[in-house]
Order: C-alpha cells, then structure tokens, then sequence
C-alpha cells in the first residue's frame, strides 16, 4: 500500500487505521499547556512529538496527522503562549516531522485544521476563510498526502474549511465533533454530511468530544443523511478515548472532571476491540482516534481488525491477541484471565466507591 493515496485505499475498500489523540496526551507528558491547547512543541520540543507520531505508527497507524490542531494565528494570539514562534514555523515543523516517521512505514500524511476562535466571535466569511487559506498555503510548500478540516461544531465553518482546503487539489477529509443530535446549531448529522459532501469533502465523519460508540452511532446518521440525499462519501471515526454515557451537546469538554480528572473514564483496550468491530460493520473504514487515544488503543484497532487487514502491526510482536500471554503466568488467578471471554466480558471496577458513574455536564 506504500504508494497508494487515500481515496485508492479507501476505494478499493482497505481499512485505514487514523493514529490517535496528540493535545491531551503530550499535555500529560509535559509538553502542551491545558486551555490553550496549542501546537508550539512541534517548534520547541520535536522529539516529543515524533516520538509520539513513531508510536502510533508502530501501532499500525495508516496515517500520521501533523501537529498542527489550533495552529490559526489567532488561537496562537489568543492564548499568549506563544510570542516567539509564529504558525507558519509551527506548521513548518509540524509538516516535516510527520512525513519524516510516516516515510518509515509506509503512512499517508494529513494535514489538518480546526475550527476558529473567529468563527465562534462572529466573524465574517472571507476572514474566516482567510485564516484556513493561510494555513493551506503553509501546508501546500509541504509534502502532505490529504488535508483534514476537524474537530468543528458548526457545519457552516466546516464547510468553508472544505471550501478552502478542497483548492489545494488534494483529498479532503472533513469530521465535525458533534452528538448525535447535530451540531451547535441545531443541524441533525445528516444534513452536516450532505452539506459537507456538497462543498467538496470526499471522506465525512466524527471526532472527538463523545465516546467510540456514541460517535459511531452519530456516523450511521451521517450515512442515511447521505443515502437518502443519493450523494457517496467515505465515512470515517477518530473518537474520544473516554467513556461519556451522558451524550451532552457540549461534549466532554462540558464535564465536570475536564480536562484534569478524566482518568477514571479512559477506555480500555478491549472497549477499542468493541469500537473498531462496530465502526466496520457500520462500514466506516476510515477508523482511529482522538484525544484520549493512546497508542495501545490504535494498537487495538489494527488488532481487532488484523484479519480485514492482512496483518499485524510492529507493537503486536508485545502484545498477544487477548491477552494468550497470561497462559504462562505463574498465579492461577492470573493465568485463567489468557483469553478473550474473560477480557470481552470483565465489567472494570473504578476502584473509588465514593463516586457516581455519570455526573452532569454544564453544557
């Protein structure tokens, strides 16, 4: 597949395996600061980062996605974090560093953008737009495979995104971060999806804010909304890597344990295994991650779909399927946990008797 575009694999009916989250996680590793959210570590620390693009990689990732979430100049501005390092080095940087570790397996590069602190003020169209079309033009004197116009709440910005990225003349993936009861505007999933299609988008789908199946279920909406408008697309998924049964309008982000206490909601590896079944039989076969996803969830995509695949990916030579290992283990207790109907079916404690399992979100 070393050769083949995105829309040749997606065409040709391949499963594509996303990488995972990037803000959330380098955030904890100690790299990107909470409530900004912004990309500088590309610039200021770059082996963070391409050593967290080389573990999703490892993990079977297709495709590595460049740091670049909120690059806008005016996020950049916005959060005072950043005075020294304008978005056009952080996107410089970002660029170069993904398509240097997807070149050591055969990955496709997306280049991304994402919604705009403008849009949300009321700002105009065109200067919207000019935003996207600033980080286009960074993006077009790189090496970048497809463009990706994410995590948005209003279809409107999304589809000036796809409007302006869809003139670099290369694939465009669109995924808006909404519930399945539409986005901020009231606009149920099927008719974002018609609407995204129609300015361009080739690939549509979700990220981000709700959980694997939630999003999931939000895509199957996004399909009938397509069918019965009789336009085609790919479909893809790249959730959130945490449990949110509330299913609120505002996400995760409205939670009360966001963004410094989600720990106790984190999905498991065998959650991933139910999520990436689902996400296929649905006929997504775009499939990967967002914040929350670790490598050893993305691990479990390609694993729970190693058959459609064709093969394993490098982090399975220390991982067995379902956990076989644990055959050898020396305690009986542990030893009898070597399979998958221990794993499918264990309901995890919190290990926190005080707390309730859901809580009320503000949004």
């Amino acid at each position: 597949t070393e050769n083949k575009g995105i829309l040749e694999r997606l065409d040709a009916g391949e499963v594509v395996v996303g990488d995972g989250g990037y803000v959330m996680q380098l955030e904890r590793r100690g790299y990107v600061k909470a409530g900004h959210w912004t990309p500088e570590a590309a610039v200021e620390h770059p082996e963070a980062v391409r050593q967290l693009h080389r573990e999703f990689l490892r993990a079977g990732a297709d495709v590595i996605q460049t740091f670049t979430f909120y690059c806008s100049e005016d996020k950049l501005e916005l959060s005072g974090n950043v005075t020294d390092i304008s978005g056009a080095q952080i996107n410089d940087a970002a660029c170069d560093m993904a398509r240097e570790v997807a070149d050591e397996g055969g990955a496709l590069v997306a280049g991304g953008v994402s919604q705009t602190p403008l849009y949300a003020n009321k700002g105009s169209e065109s200067d919207v737009k000019a935003i996207f079309k600033k980080q286009l033009d960074d993006f077009l004197k790189k090496d970048i495979d497809f463009f990706m116009v994410e995590y948005f709440e209003y279809v409107e910005e999304a589809v000036w995104g796809v409007e302006v990225m869809k003139t670099g003349g290369k694939p465009v993936g669109a995924t808006l971060c909404i519930s399945p009861d539409g986005d901020r505007s009231g606009v149920p999933p099927g008719e974002c999806a018609v609407r995204l299609v129609k300015a361009g988008a080739d690939i549509v789908g979700i990220n981000c804010h709700l959980d694997p199946l939630t999003c999931v279920r939000t895509v199957k909406l996004m399909k009938e909304g397509l069918e019965k408008a009789g336009l085609k697309a790919h479909l893809m998924v790249q959730p959130l890597g945490f449990h949110t049964p509330e299913c609120n309008i505002g996400g995760y982000v409205s939670l009360p344990e966001f963004p410094f206490a989600l720990e106790t909601r984190i999905i498991t590896r065998w959650d991933v295994h139910k999520y990436a079944r689902e996400a296929y039989n649905a006929g997504i076969r775009y499939i990967g991650g967002c914040c929350g996803f670790e490598p050893y969830h993305i691990r479990a995509i390609s694993e729970e779909l190693a058959e459609e695949r064709g093969f394993l990916p490098p982090a399975s030579t220390k991982h067995s399927l379902w956990a076989a290992t644990l055959e050898t283990h020396t305690k009986p207790w542990v030893k009898a946990r070597a399979g998958r109907q221990y794993w499918e079916n264990l309901l995890p404690a919190s290990g926190r008797p005080k707390c309730p399992s859901m809580a009320t979100p503000a949004d």
